[in-house]
């Protein structure tokens, strides 16, 4: 049995600019956030100055309620730098208020990840003092916004 942790490695950590700046402070403080269109209400991520659904620029950042279902995953067993400790398992987490964010599955065993699992983030400290999410398994999701 190998139950998913976060990473204690240095990994290679975020280099964060004028647009992500918010999305990492929101981290350290343990809060998700995203960014939603005040024209066409569409949610997007990753941090952009334009609206992903349709262009404008009426963007505003929002807090996530941090729970979602995993929409695709995989098992690595071969990292890109000795600095992963395998196994990991990346996922993409389809969130409850509708854009989608690459993260690590933790608190369970990698077999157990399968497409459609309930999942809700989880802060850690990593590297340089960067705090990343992780997504841990949950019973049931909280209604979708």
């Amino acid at each position: 049995m190998t139950m998913l942790l976060p990473q204690d490695g240095s990994i290679p950590v975020p280099q964060p600019g004028a647009f992500s700046r918010n999305y990492w402070e929101g981290c350290a403080e343990h809060e998700l956030r995203f960014q939603r269109c005040g024209q066409c209400n569409g949610a997007t991520h990753t941090p952009a100055v334009l609206c992903a659904v349709c262009a404008s620029p009426a963007l505003e950042w929002e807090r996530s309620a941090g729970i979602g279902e995993i929409y695709s995953w995989t098992v690595v067993w071969r990292p890109a730098t000795p600095a992963f400790v395998v196994p990991y398992v990346p996922i993409v987490v389809t969130m409850a208020e509708g854009w989608h964010l690459l993260s690590a599955l933790v608190g369970c065993e990698p077999e157990a990840a399968e497409i459609g699992m309930a999942v809700e983030v989880e802060f850690h400290r990593g590297a340089e003092g960067f705090t990343l999410p992780y997504f841990h398994p949950v019973e049931k999701l909280l209604p979708k916004a």
